[in-house]
């Protein structure tokens, strides 16, 4: 068992329907403000842009800070898609001897490791006789910062 597990109960399909805001006609400046301009806009489907493959997206609760390096933080959703082919460098949620976890996936050379985002917990290497699986492919990640 790996003390930074990380993800906590089990897997929720996402369902596609339709969740559509209003979306403003201009952007939000993370630097100095701009002035006041008309928001007036179309509006976004949230589900159609988060999720591209319906029946093979699922959402989990993120339950501890070891992805906190690449913006994923305990208690936080990810969405995760089954039909990506994961590949080097996409952030994954892998099954390690029946245990989720979310990493980064890097692959150099035949090796495939596990790479946690915080320093402060190890990064997986599979054993020869450890069973991995690339469960899905981490897409987006929702937070709440205030309720």
């Amino acid at each position: 068992m790996y003390s930074n597990r990380l993800l906590s109960g089990l897997p929720v399909p996402a369902t596609a329907s339709s969740m559509a805001l209003p979306l403003a006609d201009c952007p939000v400046r993370a630097g100095f403000p701009s002035p006041a301009e008309d928001f007036r806009g179309e509006r976004l489907d949230i589900a159609s842009l988060l999720i591209e493959h319906p029946h093979a997206t699922y959402l989990l609760r993120v339950a501890g800070p070891s992805m906190r390096e690449y913006g994923i933080d305990d208690g936080d959703l990810i969405v995760v898609d089954r039909a990506i082919q994961a590949r080097h460098a996409h952030i994954v949620v892998a099954m390690v001897e029946g245990e989720f976890t979310v990493k980064l996936l890097h692959c150099a050379g035949g090796a495939v490791r596990l790479q946690a985002g915080n320093p402060a917990y190890p990064d997986i290497t599979p054993q020869e006789n450890e069973t991995l699986e690339i469960w899905g492919v981490v897409t987006s990640c929702i937070k709440r910062f205030a309720r």
